[in-house]
C-alpha cells in the first residue's frame, strides 16, 4: 500500500473523533443565531427609528465585515474588555477559558445578523390575506406574530435558512484558529505533527463533504415535511 494512502487512513479516525465537536458548535450556533434572529428581523421591520436603525447598522456590520474578523475581535478583545481578575471571579470563567465559546458567541451573532436579514424579507412577504383574516379573527399583535406571521415566515425563507445552516457549518472550521480542535482544528495539529501538509487537508475535506451532504438531506426531509402543504397535487 502506497505510503500517502497508509498515512491518510491512519488520521481518519482521529478526525473522525473531531464531528461531534464541529457538529456541536454548528448546533449550537445555529439555534441560538435563529433566536436572536428574530428580535433583529422584528426591529428592522419596526417604523420607530430606534429600533430599525440599529438593527439595520447590525444587519450591516455582520454582513459586511469577515467572520475570520469577528471571531478574532471576540477571541482577543473581550479580556480587554472585562479584566482578568473579574472574570475568574464570575460563573463566566468555566466558559470564557475555552476557545470554543468565543466561538459560539462569534458565530452566534454572525448567525443572527444573516438570518435576521432573511427572516425579515420572509415576513415582508407574509400574504396580507392571511394577515388581515387573523385582525379579522381577533388576534392580539402578539398572537398574530406567533401564530400567523412567523410560522409562515418560517416557511417561506426554510430552504434559505437550510443554505445558511450549511455555511456555519463550513464556516465552523475558522474556530481552528482560536484553539478549538474541531475537524479542521485536528487536521492542523497532525500537520504540525507530522509534518505532512496535503493529507490532513485532504482527509479533512472528505469528511467535510460528506458531513455537508447528510446534513443536507436531513434539512431537505425537514423542509419537506415542513412545507408538504405546497407540494403539488399528484395526478389521478
Amino acid at each position: 500500500m502506497d505510503e500517502s494512502l497508509a498515512f491518510l487512513i491512519s488520521i481518519f479516525p482521529r478526525l473522525l473523533a473531531a464531528v461531534p465537536l464541529t457538529l456541536g458548535l454548528t448546533l449550537i450556533s445555529g439555534v441560538i443565531g435563529n433566536f436572536l434572529a428574530v428580535p433583529v428581523a422584528l426591529a428592522r421591520l419596526s417604523s420607530n427609528p430606534f429600533l430599525w436603525i440599529p438593527s439595520a447598522f447590525y444587519i450591516l456590520l455582520m454582513r459586511g465585515t469577515p467572520l475570520l474578523v469577528q471571531t478574532y475581535l471576540i477571541y482577543y478583545g473581550l479580556g480587554e474588555v472585562l479584566p482578568g481578575s473579574f472574570i475568574q471571579n464570575t460563573f463566566l470563567w468555566p466558559y470564557l477559558k475555552d476557545g470554543f465559546w468565543y466561538a459560539v458567541f462569534a458565530f452566534s451573532l454572525n448567525t443572527a445578523g444573516y438570518t435576521g436579514e432573511i427572516l425579515r424579507g420572509a415576513m415582508s412577504s407574509v400574504p396580507k390575506g392571511e394577515i388581515e383574516a387573523a385582525i379579522a379573527y381577533g388576534m392580539s399583535p402578539w398572537l398574530r406574530l406567533t401564530r400567523v406571521v412567523l410560522p409562515r415566515a418560517i416557511q417561506i425563507c426554510l430552504p434559505a435558512m437550510s443554505g445558511e445552516t450549511i455555511l456555519l457549518l463550513k464556516a465552523t472550521s475558522l474556530a481552528s484558529l482560536i484553539t478549538v480542535w474541531d475537524i479542521m482544528g485536528t487536521a492542523r495539529q497532525i500537520q504540525k505533527e507530522t509534518y505532512r501538509i496535503y493529507e490532513p487537508l485532504f482527509a479533512a475535506g472528505i469528511i467535510y463533504i460528506v458531513t455537508v451532504f447528510l446534513l443536507t438531506r436531513l434539512l431537505n426531509y425537514v423542509e419537506r415535511r415542513i412545507n408538504q402543504h405546497r407540494a403539488a397535487p399528484q395526478s389521478a
